[in-house]
């Protein structure tokens, strides 16, 4: 495959969300999920698991926790072997092995950071720890070639998404941009609709699809669902 980069899902457990948050009656059992992205031997790093918690967050939310490194070693690497960090926010279900990776670069939108760094908004341990190295992004940055970070907004004001050409087509790694794959094709769908010019009301949708868009995605990853969504005519 020459310089073609790969993306590799890692399992890094998962959370009860309380039915308090999901808008039902039931609560939900959420997958923690982070990704690889590998490039000759260098390896970007998007999300971190869960971090430790106070109790009161330990109860509410129930994690279930796989380690880091066992997470990496099934990869066939290590803690050392990462090159860089990119958390899509910073809230401890994303950036909770950072602290790991002490002296690793870290891409973040600097409002994300700063956010954090104002209390109340993720566990404060995360953040600061020994050895932590960010780089404040402003916006849109290309990582490598072909690999851009594309500010996400939403869930969080900094959220970010990552944006991987491969070979066979373009892998867009959302985070939490969506809770699930059928949002954003939902979304994905609204967008084409009033492209073709189907009269209102159609649905709203968050105006950086566009930009994601630009990218003709053959894949989108997510956080906190294992399903991946394909375009209709991607195996047509």
């Amino acid at each position: 495959m020459g310089n073609d980069t790969a993306v590799r899902r890692l399992d890094l457990g998962y959370f009860v969300r309380p039915a308090s948050e999901t808008g039902g009656p039931q609560p939900r059992v959420e997958p923690v999920l982070a990704y690889l992205v590998r490039r000759d031997d260098r390896l970007i790093l998007f999300d971190t698991g869960v971090g430790a918690v106070d109790p009161e967050t330990e109860a509410h939310y129930r994690p279930r926790r796989k380690a880091l490194e066992g997470a990496l070693a099934d990869a066939g690497v290590t803690l050392t072997d990462v090159s860089l960090v990119v958390n899509c926010h910073l809230h401890f279900d994303h950036c909770g092995g950072n602290p790991l990776l002490g002296g690793k670069p870290i891409l973040v939108q600097a409002v994300e950071l700063a956010t954090a760094r104002r209390g109340g908004y993720t566990i404060d341990e995360l953040i600061d720890f020994p050895g932590a190295t960010y780089e404040e992004i402003d916006g849109e940055v290309e990582v490598w070639p072909g690999v851009r970070i594309i500010p996400t907004p939403g869930h969080t004001d900094g959220h970010q998404s990552l944006v991987v050409r491969q070979s066979d087509g373009t892998v867009v790694l959302a985070g939490q941009a969506y809770d699930f794959a059928s949002q954003f094709a939902s979304d994905h769908l609204a967008r084409h609709a009033a492209r073709q010019g189907m009269e209102q009301p159609l649905p709203t949708y968050q105006p950086w699809l566009e930009r994601l868009s630009d990218f003709d995605p053959q894949r989108v990853l997510f956080a906190h669902d294992c399903s991946v969504w394909e375009p209709p005519h991607r195996n047509g």
